[in-house]
């Protein structure tokens, strides 16, 4: 589990009780001994919290990279969704239906939906969980992590990223309010004095607004239109001035400012922000910022981040299971740098050992093709040689297609 998902969590404990304060220790507990997991899902720690959410973020990165996840995989993700088109953050008897005391995750639901968009083959699935984020729509015309909880920055901005996936017009979804996540963000953005223009993150007892870099990343994400997948920056744009915030464009020219600063003075990542964690960097959030950068136009920070990240991650991402190695594979991307040599990682090798055997890629769907149409392929091999004697002949070696190499 990522920071993200920690301080919504967090944020859940706060409307609906204690029991739900064990998920900020999710990305380490394992399931007990008895306990089976699906054989379709990512990663092996409990999935209580997080399990549709690492789910959709291993399915998007490996889709994100040419490769074809194993349709085990996809049907588990599928079989998550509620009838009315919600997700819970897990359903250990995706058999039974949901009810009243589901706890439905908004932001798992945005996950999914922007995972099983990008696979294809899914709008059903897909159209029913964006009918659904959109009847839980705030007033203000922005999300909480759950219906009925307050609007966040964090949820905005995925489920925005869930509306550009489906083909949907964020501007244009609104609530009864005439409201749309435009018309939220810029309420959740902080001011230009102490805070930085940063985004705000709530306390989980005052309600009071807090600047958060996880928040800042989500929320410029969010405003600049922009899902889990980033493309690389093509060209750098003006240095942000911070003002006030009165649109999402404002809000995100300044939440840019704010990472691009906190950035520079941490030596490219981000320190952790959560209430009582030690200090110590933050990869996830760091990751995220070099999404929200990419989106920016700031090509320069992210990829000093994203340097950092491949230099440091490899531990974390090891402990922390398929959605950190999901998180690198778009960091990457973003910055302009190659998933399968980061550091010099396979982070698509690492995240596909962490699920079923992905069903192809399509550097391996190109090679067949050349080898199918008789094109040079590495399976033909050419050796020329001359011989002496009456005349000058050529030797021609044998075509080698079917050599094992």
């Amino acid at each position: 589990m990522n920071v993200r998902r920690s301080a919504a969590v967090l944020a859940a404990v706060a409307v609906f009780g204690s029991a739900a304060a064990p998920a900020a220790f999710a990305d380490t507990a394992s399931p007990s001994p008895s306990a089976k997991l699906p054989s379709g899902l990512y990663g092996d720690a409990d999935p209580k919290f997080d399990g549709v959410f690492r789910q959709s973020y291993a399915l998007l990165a490996q889709d994100s990279v040419g490769v074809k996840p194993a349709a085990k995989s996809v049907d588990w993700l599928t079989g998550q969704q509620c009838t009315n088109g919600g997700y819970a953050a897990y359903r250990p008897d995706a058999g039974e239906p949901c009810g009243s005391k589901t706890m439905f995750d908004s932001n798992a639901t945005a996950s999914a939906v922007q995972a099983l968009a990008a696979l294809g083959g899914q709008q059903k699935t897909v159209g029913k969980s964006v009918d659904w984020l959109k009847s839980v729509q705030n007033q203000d015309g922005g999300w909480g992590y759950s219906p009925g909880m307050d609007s966040d920055a964090n949820s905005t901005g995925i489920v925005i990223g869930a509306l550009v996936a489906a083909g949907e017009k964020p501007q244009s979804v609104k609530s009864q309010d005439g409201k749309s996540p435009y018309d939220a963000l810029p309420a959740l953005a902080m001011s230009c004095g102490k805070d930085g223009g940063a985004f705000g993150l709530a306390d989980v007892k005052s309600g009071k607004l807090s600047p958060n870099a996880d928040a800042t990343a989500a929320g410029v994400l969010g405003a600049h239109g922009k899902g889990l997948v980033v493309d690389a920056a093509k060209k750098k744009e003006a240095a942000p001035k911070c003002a006030k915030a009165d649109t999402a464009e404002q809000a995100a020219s300044n939440g840019t400012g704010y990472l691009l600063k906190t950035l520079a003075k941490g030596d490219d990542h981000l320190m952790s922000s959560m209430p009582g964690a030690k200090n110590m960097p933050d990869l996830g959030n760091t990751a995220d910022s070099v999404l929200a950068l990419a989106a920016a136009g700031q090509p320069e920070q992210a990829e000093k981040s994203a340097q950092w990240l491949a230099k440091n991650s490899a531990q974390w991402a090891e402990k922390s299971g398929p959605a950190a190695y999901a998180h690198l594979i778009f960091a990457a991307r973003a910055a302009g740098l190659d998933p399968r040599d980061f550091g010099g990682a396979d982070l698509v090798k690492q995240l596909g050992a962490q699920g079923p055997a992905p069903q192809a890629t399509e550097k391996a769907a190109d090679e067949k093709k050349d080898s199918d149409d008789g094109g040079v392929s590495i399976w033909w091999i050419i050796g020329v040689g001359m011989v002496a004697g009456i005349g000058i002949g050529f030797l021609y070696s044998g075509n080698k297609k079917k050599q094992q190499l």
